[in-house]
């Protein structure tokens, strides 16, 4: 059995890699001749942990190609899935433009039925304006050839993206056609021998699905953010308010940490679009504008405790920052927390020492000669005024404080994700600040 996936960022080459390791025939496209050649020569272009191993070993195998022809691939293809980006638009809706153009490459080349899978995260209706650049361009090269469209929208968490698709937790398909859910349910059989669901459905509510569960999962961060900012006023510790809320099951203990925001390549969009797509059918969805509205604030939380304890004297003071990628074991920084808290640092006339274990490279391409590059994390706390948690990775969680201390030049943290014991701090002498608990604050 042979698809053909289009697109080969984190969504299509995760997909094209574990669905090669069922045994299955995939061919990947992409129009990036240069990370098609990194990626024939078993170079991966993103940080994805358990990837790269799964792509050289089904290249190895034969099973997992790659082109940047969709024409020369596609033949004897049951199904063709477009995981393509929808970048966000200067009105906050998706941009389908590279959707909508493989859809009309598959209508050019396609000669017999196949299936077309949109995995890409797309607004409601854009499978019938998918299908709709198929026939057109059949049409115009008079061929009567059958296909069907699917939905099959992605449910992958960046740095946990391989597990997430090798036993997923549920699989949506939205297909109004017999044939096609055929095909999706034996392309999907290995992956739901755990027991748990593929949910079949029409192909709007699988749209929707999608922007719904990035919607609920962004609502419940910026709910707890707006109550640890409330904690912080009245004197409560979130931490003890998460756990008590956390115990319910109706709420549950996913997705309830305070921090600094979200970030990513997915909640910001997909909240803005989904925004968008309501108001494009005169509906307000006024409790996602509360969200946007609080994850933007919540990005500032941190610089006005930092300008507090500073007494807004920022100018020359030397700020660590630990973390940069907007979540661990990734080193995707796009609408990454740590962006905003470094460019209100430095327009303070402030400077950045930063360290990442891994987006280091991803953050000079976006941050330039604006800060300084350390090698390591205790290398950026060099002379620091304070260093300021921005991304919880496991190697930042038990410190050397005695090596902070010594490299230090004053003795203060500021917690961007609660990952740090204020009991501790008072113990260790190092003024704390976290989001939405009590602070350790010690006389500079």
């Amino acid at each position: 059995m042979k698809i053909v996936i289009v697109g080969t960022g984190y969504v299509g080459l995760v997909s094209g890699a574990c669905f090669a390791e069922t045994g299955l025939s995939v061919a990947c496209v992409d129009i990036d001749e240069a990370k098609i050649s990194r990626l024939k020569e078993g170079k991966i272009p993103i940080y994805e942990p358990g990837l790269e191993p799964i792509v050289l070993r089904n290249m190895e195998k034969g099973r997992l190609t790659f082109s940047t022809s969709l024409k020369e691939v596609i033949d004897g293809s049951e199904a063709v899935f477009i995981a393509v980006g929808t970048p966000q638009d200067e009105d906050g809706s998706a941009d389908l433009k590279y959707v909508l153009a493989v859809a009309r490459d598959i209508g050019r080349f396609m000669n017999h039925y196949l299936v077309v899978v949109t995995k890409s995260t797309v607004p409601i209706g854009t499978s019938e304006k998918v299908r709709q650049a198929v026939q057109e361009e059949l049409d115009k090269r008079g061929a009567k050839i059958a296909f069907d469209v699917a939905s099959n929208p992605e449910f992958l968490k960046e740095g946990n993206a391989v597990e997430d698709f090798l036993r997923p937790d549920r699989i949506v398909i939205g297909t109004d056609s017999e044939e096609a859910q055929k095909i999706m349910q034996k392309l999907y059989k290995p992956f739901v021998l755990n027991g748990h669901p593929i949910l079949f459905m029409d192909i709007p509510s699988a749209e929707m699905t999608k922007y719904a569960a990035n919607a609920m999962l962004a609502t419940k961060i910026s709910f707890m953010n707006d109550i640890a900012n409330l904690c912080d006023i009245v004197g409560a510790d979130v931490n003890m308010v998460r756990k008590g809320i956390g115990s319910d099951p109706r709420i549950g203990d996913k997705f309830i940490y305070a921090g600094v925001g979200y970030g990513g390549s997915c909640f910001p969009k997909d909240v803005k679009a989904l925004i968008k797509s309501a108001e494009e059918h005169n509906w307000s969805l006024d409790i996602l504008k509360a969200v946007e509205k609080v994850n933007e604030r919540q990005k500032e939380v941190i610089i006005q405790k930092i300008k507090k304890h500073f007494n807004n004297q920022l100018k020359g003071k030397i700020f660590a920052i630990w973390g940069l990628s907007f979540k661990p074991h990734t080193d995707d920084m796009r609408e990454a927390p740590s962006l905003v808290i470094i460019s209100r640092l430095l327009s303070e006339g402030a400077q950045c020492k930063v360290y990442d274990p891994v987006a280091m490279n991803e953050a000079k391409r976006k941050l330039g000669d604006s800060v300084i590059y350390a090698k390591d994390q205790y290398e950026a706390l060099i002379d620091a005024d304070a260093m300021v948690l921005v991304t919880e990775w496991p190697e930042f969680r038990l410190p050397n404080y005695n090596v902070m201390e010594r490299l230090m030049r004053s003795k203060v943290i500021f917690d961007g994700r609660n990952i740090y014991d204020p009991n501790e701090m008072k113990e260790l002498g190092f003024s704390y600040y976290s989001i939405g608990r009590k602070s350790v604050v010690f006389p500079s």
